[in-house]
């Protein structure tokens, strides 16, 4: 009891900005799970095909920049804890949308994805800049320690009861019925879901930049090494997202199965990465980051070497452990080189954030298309075996690239910037 009184008031002394974001985000969380991996799985329900899947998470990833560059131009006139706001909203939406009607062709799946796209990289942008205005180098891992804490626990809870409620409404219908009927439940519930997530940001005052240029092609070669990462931890992406829905639908089960194999794997991960986001410092970053991509490395090398049951239940569970571990380390080392490049090229954030989604989408575009390549030049067993320990190999040089950049990082730890750039919004006439 003493400890949970402690954790109670290390949050309860956040800023108001820091703990309005935790909750909002801890709500959206309950949606995100359906996001990454009950959606893949309704593509390959209703198309059959894992090839269709990688097009509409590609189609995802294309149009996710696209509304990073709109974003940009909206924040003239739309205060950014807004722009969230209907970003989350938005998402819900496109995803009830998509689970309400059967989507079968290609058109169809890649303009499904697009529209999922739009609402993510509006959500994606303005998230990333109420993070980096709202907290310092100092409190960000403590920051996506317990978001990566809550993401986990929910990616425990969410997976098991969707899995579940799908597989008990289809055994009391026809199948193909009752699996539709529920996921359109599953689509009604994340719409109510964001549309609280929304309500609870726009109840909080944020600051807010000011208006700058934002577009902007040549930066500082620290920057330039970041974006390497970037593109390296891109290319693993899309099969994060995918790959679990796809090979356990394969070889594994159905829905059910899905959840439970999703949920029992992120169970022991959730004490674990509070742990670790409380206990570790700055310089632990490039560690955790590592462990990540090591980690996605073991599991793509064994599903390679097994390919099946077996092997998959091996790879998800590697592949659970390692998101969570490469997000942690890298979101943090990224905003301390935001905060450091920004005030030596004197460049508004979102210059940073809208290049940083350029380089990661190239990271993507060139993963899904590799899937993609081997699928129709070989077959989809193929690629569902080999592109993944393909990936797993090229992302390994991130580790190396990832600990240079602390060697141009100053020794004396910065200000938050954008308290000194940022004027506050009393009323917004947005």
């Amino acid at each position: 009891m003493n400890r949970i009184v402690l954790e109670y008031r290390r949050f309860a002394s956040s800023p108001i900005e820091v703990r309005s974001l935790l909750a909002a985000n801890a709500i959206y969380a309950l949606v995100l799970p359906v996001i990454e991996i009950f959606v893949a799985a309704y593509v390959l329900h209703e198309s059959h095909q894992a090839v269709k899947v990688i097009l509409y998470q590609l189609a995802i990833y294309t149009a996710t920049p696209v509304a990073f560059l709109v974003n940009g131009y909206l924040l003239r006139w739309v205060a950014t804890n807004k722009l969230y706001a209907a970003g989350m909203f938005c998402s819900g939406g496109a995803l009830f949308i998509l689970m309400s009607y059967s989507v079968t062709t290609s058109v169809g799946i890649v303009l499904s994805g697009a529209l999922m796209g739009i609402a993510t990289g509006i959500f994606w942008a303005n998230r990333g800049m109420l993070a980096l205005s709202s907290t310092t180098d100092e409190n960000r891992n403590y920051f996506y320690g317990v978001e990566t804490a809550i993401v986990t626990v929910t990616s425990v809870a969410v997976p098991f009861l969707v899995g579940t409620l799908i597989e008990v409404i289809a055994g009391h219908h026809e199948r193909m019925r009752g699996v539709m009927i529920a996921y359109r439940t599953v689509g009604i519930s994340s719409l109510l879901l964001t549309t609280i997530a929304a309500c609870v940001v726009l109840l909080t005052r944020f600051y807010r930049s000011p208006i700058e240029p934002f577009l902007f092609f040549r930066f500082h070669p620290l920057w330039q090494r970041l974006l390497a990462v970037a593109i390296l931890k891109g290319l693993g992406q899309g099969y994060i997202v995918t790959a679990p829905a796809l090979l356990i639908l394969k070889f594994v089960g159905q829905e059910g199965t899905l959840g439970n194999i999703e949920a029992i794997g992120s169970c022991g991960m959730a004490i674990c990465l509070y742990a670790i986001g409380r206990a570790t410092l700055p310089q632990h970053r490039v560690w955790v980051f590592a462990c990540g991509i090591l980690l996605f490395f073991a599991g793509s090398a064994a599903n390679a070497w097994q390919f099946d049951s077996i092997g998959v239940v091996v790879f998800v569970m590697c592949l659970l452990m390692a998101k969570p571990l490469i997000d942690l380390g890298y979101y943090p080392m990224q905003f301390r080189v935001v905060n450091v490049v920004s005030e030596l090229e004197n460049r508004a954030l979102y210059t940073y954030l809208f290049n940083h989604e350029l380089g990661t989408f190239l990271g993507r575009a060139m993963g899904c298309l590799l899937f993609v390549l081997v699928a129709w030049r070989m077959s989809e067993t193929i690629a569902l075996r080999y592109a993944l320990l393909v990936v797993g190999v090229l992302q390994i040089p991130a580790i190396a690239l990832a600990s240079s950049l602390f060697d141009h990082a100053p020794a004396k730890p910065l200000q938050p910037i954008v308290s000194a750039r940022c004027t506050e919004v009393a009323e917004d006439p947005a």
